[in-house]
């Protein structure tokens, strides 16, 4: 690994360890900063070496870097709108030694399927913002708002790109918040994504679903298998074990 501070362009910046395979990232302590979601559904993700992966809106490339170290995938893909997110991407990218499997292209995603063109991809992941422009405040930071708001891309938007850049029997994975459950699905089935495969995320054992994973299949048959739920946090605080195992674990 090259000297990690050399790749710092501002004195906010900080370089954090992914603690999966050595791979670093870089974030600004001004900025949106990945949470464990994107780790969550970076582990949830089933790519081999043929397939090719596109992460929609992928803010600090946390997603692709992780799925470079999780998969076998020789071609991984990050679109991000926001211009100092994306070269912030690349640098970390850069700064892993990354850049013969991992490009981050500063774009709309809403665009993805002309850049890239239609059914261009075997996979797609997203972690995409969870609230309406109506919901809370919207931050004053743009990178906050497009991070947690549909400022620049609603759910229909996310969805459709993704549909669109899916080959047939392609696979795509989200995570999403489970308040907003049935207008996920309403979306993947008007878009032809048949969901298959979806697990819970659960605070606590005590507690219910705040958030889901979810797989599915471009023209997939019906069939949906719901996965033991995930639960994240023992009653005293602490990790379980079983995100201990993804977070500290090379191979998730």
């Amino acid at each position: 690994m090259t000297d990690v501070e050399g790749f710092l362009k501002s004195p906010t910046e900080r370089v954090d360890d992914l603690l999966c395979k050595g791979l670093k990232i870089i974030q600004d302590n001004n900025s949106y900063c990945f949470a464990i979601d994107a780790v969550l559904l970076s582990n949830f993700v089933r790519a081999g070496k043929k397939d090719r992966i596109i992460d929609l809106g992928t803010g600090s490339g946390v997603i692709p870097i992780l799925l470079s170290a999780k998969t076998e995938a020789r071609d991984i893909v990050g679109i991000e709108i926001l211009e100092e997110a994306a070269e912030r991407a690349r640098r970390s990218v850069e700064m892993n030694s990354l850049g013969d499997r991992v490009k981050i292209i500063c774009g709309d995603l809403k665009e993805a399927a002309r850049i890239f063109g239609r059914e261009s991809f075997t996979v797609v992941v997203t972690n995409p913002p969870y609230m309406k422009v109506n919901e809370g405040k919207i931050s004053s930071k743009r990178d906050l708002a497009l991070a947690r708001h549909e400022v620049a891309a609603a759910l229909p938007d996310v969805i459709g790109s993704a549909a669109a850049l899916l080959g047939f029997k392609g696979r795509f994975y989200m995570v999403y918040r489970t308040w907003r459950m049935a207008d996920a699905i309403f979306e993947f089935r008007r878009n032809s994504l048949e969901p298959k495969l979806m697990r819970y995320i659960q605070p606590k054992a005590c507690e219910g679903p705040n958030l889901f994973l979810l797989m599915a299949q471009k023209g997939g048959g019906p069939g949906l298998r719901i996965l033991p739920p995930l639960v994240i946090y023992n009653e005293d605080g602490s990790y379980t074990d079983e995100i201990n195992r993804i977070y500290f674990s090379a191979i998730g």
